[in-house]
């Protein structure tokens, strides 16, 4: 895990998105409070968690584990002068301490994997008040007719990956009104996450050039690049909108 961090220190985002994919999926919130209270799970540095706070009023409270992370967030709100508007906390998305029905919305970008889609909608719906939102983006298969190189891949490092209609499902039988969902365009891969992620493995090669852990894991992330140029049309992250009813 230390190495996990060292490799996705300093780098603009912890997976796949960009600011444009956030300010999407936000303008598909109808109806929601003048100050409405957001959750962000899985925060990371917080890029989409500043996004957020420059486009709606209210207070939103990125939580992680990673308390780097959670200062890099207070620091870029800070810069922004958000600090009024972001706080953090550092917690498990396993175990929200929150009261039910807490949040108008509960928003999470490239993290709910962790837990599992399913659980995660699941679990975290009682912290969402009735005719609230929750919005989260998923690593999703958009084609049928899938290469088994990248069939194997996926199968190995997140079986549980499902197609979008699969999703949709899942999110209809857990409750929730789907409202919508898009497709994160390649750009939202590769500037803020695998551009910047390629130049600090080059980087760390030089420290860790005589241990074999370190460059097994750093190869493993090449590889996953690697398959994304080659594959991209494949599978992609999704954004998913969805309403508590």
């Amino acid at each position: 895990m230390d190495l996990f961090f060292e490799i996705h220190k300093d780098i603009p985002r912890e997976g796949p998105g960009d600011n444009d994919s956030t300010r999407q999926a936000l303008s598909m919130l109808k109806d929601i409070p003048n100050n409405p209270t957001i959750l962000d799970i899985g925060c990371g540095p917080g890029m989409q968690t500043i996004e957020i706070a420059k486009n709606l009023n209210g207070k939103i409270t990125g939580i992680d584990i990673n308390k780097s992370f959670l200062n890099r967030l207070k620091k870029a709100a800070k810069d922004k002068n958000l600090s009024d508007k972001v706080e953090t906390k550092e917690m498990s998305m396993f175990s929200l301490e929150f009261e039910e029905n807490t949040f108008d919305v509960i928003w999470s970008e490239g993290a709910i994997y962790i837990i599992g889609f399913e659980k995660g909608i699941k679990e975290w719906k009682k912290h969402i008040k009735t005719g609230g939102y929750l919005v989260v983006s998923e690593l999703s298969w958009l084609r049928e007719d899938r290469p088994k190189e990248i069939e194997d891949f996926w199968k190995s490092n997140y079986p549980s990956m499902k197609g979008i209609g699969d999703n949709i499902k899942v999110i209809e039988k857990s409750g929730y009104q789907s409202i919508g969902h898009f497709i994160i365009p390649e750009k939202g891969w590769w500037q803020d996450y695998y551009n910047p992620l390629i130049k600090r493995i080059n980087e760390l090669r030089k420290k860790y050039i005589n241990n074999k852990e370190a460059n097994d894991r750093m190869d493993s992330t090449e590889e996953e690049i690697e398959l994304y140029k080659k594959y991209s049309e494949y599978y992609g992250y999704v954004f998913y909108i969805m309403k508590k009813i």
